[in-house]
C-alpha cells in the first residue's frame, strides 16, 4: 500500500542547491556572496532542513514489507508446521476405533456389501498368502469397475467374478494408471504421512508397523485428511486462530472449469464426469447455478449394491436419496469467510469439502481438504527454507 503521507516533493522544493556562480579562472570558486569556498565546500550542497525530512519507503519496499496480517499468517502457518513434526501419525487416532480389513481373495461384489453394512467407504487390503499390505480399496476402485462395465458391458458375468486381487487388471484393461501403494509407519511424524498423501494425491492413507517377533506387517489403521485437519483444529488452536486472511486473498480452492450436473442427470454422467476431471465429487445445482447438494465419489457404493449396475442409469436425485440419516450434509462457505473460521467448522463438524457461494448461493467454486491441507504445509515453505539455511 502506498504511504498516506504527502511525499517530500509535495510539501518541499526538494533538496536544494544554491545558485551557482561561474567560478573565474583566477578567483576560483566563490559562494553566494562572493567568497571564496574552501575545498571540498563546493557547490551543489544539500540544505540542512533535508536531513530532517522523514523519506516515505519506496512503492517496492512497500510492497515487499509484510503486513501485520502476513506476519500473522506466516507465524500460524510455521507452528502447525512444527506441530505435525512432533506429533506421531499414531497421535492421531482416537483411543477407540475399528478397523475392517479385507482379504484379496474376497469378491469385489462381497467387499461392497461389507463397506455398506460397517458404514465405511474404505478399507485396508490384505494379502494372506504373501502376509502383506496390498493396498487401500476406496471408491476410486468401484468407479473403475463401473468403467470396465461400460467398456465391456458383454462381460457382466465376469464383472461379477473378479476378485479384490483383480483391481489392478481392470485399471490396465481400462487404461488407468494405478494409484500408489503407500503407507506411514504410524511413530513417523505426521507431517511425513501429510507430505506423502499430497504427492501421491492420497486422501487416506494406512499406518503400517512391523511385528517385532514375526517380521510381518500388520496394519495398525488408516488416516484420512479430515482426521488429520481436525486434529489440528482441536490440538493447535493457538495457530489456527492466526490464520485470519480470506480465501479470497489466498486462493484456497477451485473457481475456474468446474464440473458441475443436475438432479436429473444420470449417476452414470455424473461418474463420467469424475473420471473426466479426476475430481471426487460433483456439484449438483439448478437452471440458475444455485448449489443445490453435491455428489461425491462414496454416493457409488450403494449404487451398485448387489451388483445392480443397471441402476447407474437413475437420476442423481434418487442416488442421492439413498443416503444415510448420518449424513452430515453440505457445508457452504464465502470467498471472505477466513481459514481460521474454516479450522473451527472442521473441529465441531464432520466436513469433507466446503462449497464456495456468492449471497444467492450460486456456485463459486470448491475448496477440498487436500487444498487445505495442500496450502498449510506448503505455502510460503521456499522462504521458510531460505530462513533455515
Amino acid at each position: 500500500m502506498d504511504d498516506p503521507r504527502a511525499s517530500p516533493e509535495a510539501a518541499h522544493a526538494g533538496p536544494r542547491s544554491a545558485p551557482a556562480t561561474p567560478a573565474s579562472a583566477t578567483s576560483g570558486v566563490k559562494n553566494g556572496s562572493g567568497l571564496p569556498l574552501r575545498p571540498g565546500h563546493e557547490l551543489p550542497f544539500v540544505a540542512p532542513s533535508s536531513y530532517l525530512r522523514p523519506k516515505p519507503p519506496s512503492r517496492t519496499m512497500s510492497e515487499r514489507s509484510p503486513s501485520a496480517l502476513d506476519r500473522d499468517q506466516m507465524q500460524g502457518l510455521r507452528g502447525i508446521r512444527e506441530f505435525l513434526k512432533v506429533r506421531t501419525s499414531y497421535d492421531v487416532l482416537p483411543l477407540s476405533f475399528r478397523l475392517v480389513v479385507l482379504d484379496n481373495d474376497l469378491l469385489i461384489k462381497k467387499s461392497l456389501n461389507i463397506l455398506i453394512q460397517n458404514g465405511i467407504v474404505s478399507a485396508p487390503l490384505w494379502d494372506s498368502r504373501n502376509s502383506t499390505f496390498a493396498g487401500l480399496l476406496t471408491s476410486t476402485d468401484y468407479i473403475n469397475v463401473i468403467q470396465y462395465y461400460c467398456q465391456f458391458p458383454d462381460e457382466i458375468d465376469q464383472v461379477d467374478q473378479f476378485r479384490l486381487s483383480s483391481l489392478r487388471d481392470i485399471e490396465r484393461a481400462i487404461g488407468v494408471l494405478p494409484l500408489e501403494t503407500v503407507s506411514v509407519h504410524p511413530m513417523r511424524p505426521l507431517y511425513e504421512a501429510c507430505r506423502r498423501m499430497l504427492k501421491t494425491r492420497a486422501r487416506r492413507i494406512p499406518l503400517v508397523d512391523v511385528d517385532d517377533e514375526t517380521g510381518r506387517e500388520m496394519v495398525v489403521s488408516v488416516i484420512t485428511q479430515y482426521r488429520i485437519l481436525k486434529f489440528i483444529a482441536v490440538n493447535n488452536e493457538k495457530h489456527t486462530i492466526l490464520l485470519k486472511k480470506p480465501v479470497r486473498d489466498i486462493g484456497l480452492g477451485t473457481y475456474t472449469n468446474l464440473a458441475t450436473s443436475t438432479m436429473n442427470s444420470s449417476v452414470l454422467d455424473v461418474i463420467h464426469l469424475m473420471v473426466k476431471h479426476n475430481i471426487s465429487a460433483v456439484p449438483i445445482v439448478d437452471e440458475s447455478n444455485k448449489v443445490l447438494n453435491v455428489f461425491e465419489a462414496v454416493d457409488v457404493i450403494p449404487c451398485i449394491k448387489g451388483g445392480a449396475y443397471d441402476e447407474l442409469t437413475s437420476s442423481v436425485g434418487d442416488a442421492l436419496s439413498k443416503r444415510a440419516e448420518e449424513f452430515p450434509g453440505i457445508y457452504t462457505c464465502s470467498e471472505d469467510d477466513r481459514l481460521d473460521a474454516i479450522f473451527d467448522t472442521i473441529r465441531r463438524s464432520r466436513v469433507h469439502r466446503l462449497i464456495v457461494v456468492d449471497d444467492d448461493n450460486r456456485l463459486r467454486g470448491i475448496i477440498s481438504l487436500s487444498d487445505i491441507l495442500k496450502y498449510v504445509l506448503l505455502f510460503g515453505e521456499e522462504e521458510d527454507d531460505i530462513r533455515a539455511g
